[in-house]
């Protein structure tokens, strides 16, 4: 949203007016037709093809990078390019996973309370309501929140429209047959 269409909405109080501008920003800024993209909950089961394994995401309008649960964080260089080496748990088995990515950036967080984070940010492949794509996501311990991962507005973008109102809508895998045979 621009800086002119928030002025307007903080001097008109009127909540259609609010509403529809806020829904033609919406629609402007998607790069899908409206009428193309998915609605989804708030949270949905997600499917991440490599390890395996489904989560429960929050879908997030208010971030920009999504996130995921990550543990035991390690950056490192091979050959010049830069790496990270994380794990990923299971939330419902308890089964630790090992994964080994490019690092594409690192990116500064201000959290809440104020305190600044450095996280590394890895490109991930995820499948939620149906849709598979390939998104950036920041790696954080999230074992503190309810949602192991997190998917912000780059991610939704090209596909879906949150509905705050309901959660698990969509389907968690891609409809096919995922990776290695195995279906969400």
């Amino acid at each position: 949203m621009s800086r002119k269409e928030r002025k307007y909405l903080a001097m008109n109080k009127n909540p259609i007016k609010m509403l529809n501008l806020v829904l033609l920003s919406l629609a402007c800024n998607a790069s899908a037709a409206p009428s193309d993209l998915k609605i989804l909950g708030w949270a949905e089961r997600a499917f991440l093809p490599d390890p395996g394994i489904e989560v429960e995401a929050k879908l997030d309008t208010g971030a920009e990078t999504s996130s995921l649960d990550a543990r035991v964080i390690k950056r490192f260089r091979k050959e010049g390019k830069r790496w990270v080496r994380f794990a990923i748990i299971d939330r419902d088995s308890g089964k630790e996973f090992i994964l080994v990515r490019k690092r594409i950036r690192t990116i500064g967080v201000i959290q809440h309370e104020g305190t600044n984070q450095t996280r590394p940010v890895v490109a991930l492949e995820i499948c939620v309501g149906g849709h598979r794509m390939e998104t950036e996501v920041s790696l954080v311990d999230r074992s503190e929140f309810n949602y192991s991962l997190l998917l912000g507005r780059s991610a939704l973008s090209d596909f879906a429209l949150v509905d705050p109102g309901n959660v698990f809508l969509g389907q968690p895998g891609c409809g096919v047959e995922e990776k290695d045979g195995i279906e969400p």
